[in-house]
């Protein structure tokens, strides 16, 4: 009998662990530029993980996110939390930029993006309208 529990034990780890949830959100860029890109966001409660990447709409490459921060910021009493998240960018084994999200519940109030190497800074706008999941991405 022991030994059918740690057989039992062995084979199913992860009955306990719920799935990893996943967020997918569509940017294009304020500028004018025709800049667009898939935001993934992956999340795991129970291993109390998360890991992201971006995926350009001229790419056929996803580019990891590693977490670097979430700062939260209390506003108007009875409304969720300002959440400020920033995650780098990692090429080639270097940092390369930094993404930083600010948003309150499912409300995204900003996304920007800063090369590491130009200083330069782009600022994006969440595309809702374009039809995304996590077979397909965003459907531009």
């Amino acid at each position: 009998m022991k030994k059918l529990l740690m057989l039992m034990l062995l084979v199913f780890p992860f009955i306990a662990h719920g799935e990893v949830e996943t967020e997918i959100l569509c940017f294009r860029a304020f500028e004018g530029n025709d800049i667009k890109f898939e935001f993934r966001n992956y999340h795991d409660p129970a291993a109390k993980w998360s890991g992201a990447l971006v995926k350009y709409a001229t790419s056929k490459e996803s580019i990891p996110l590693v977490h670097k921060s979430t700062e939260q910021e209390a506003t108007t009493e009875g409304r969720s939390y300002l959440f400020i998240t920033r995650w780098s960018e990692v090429v080639g084994g270097a940092i390369t930029g930094e993404y930083v999200m600010v948003r309150q519940g499912p409300v995204i109030y900003a996304m920007s993006y800063k090369n590491a190497k130009s200083k330069k800074h782009y600022s994006f706008e969440r595309y809702p309208s374009i039809k995304s999941s996590p077979e397909t991405g965003c459907q531009w």
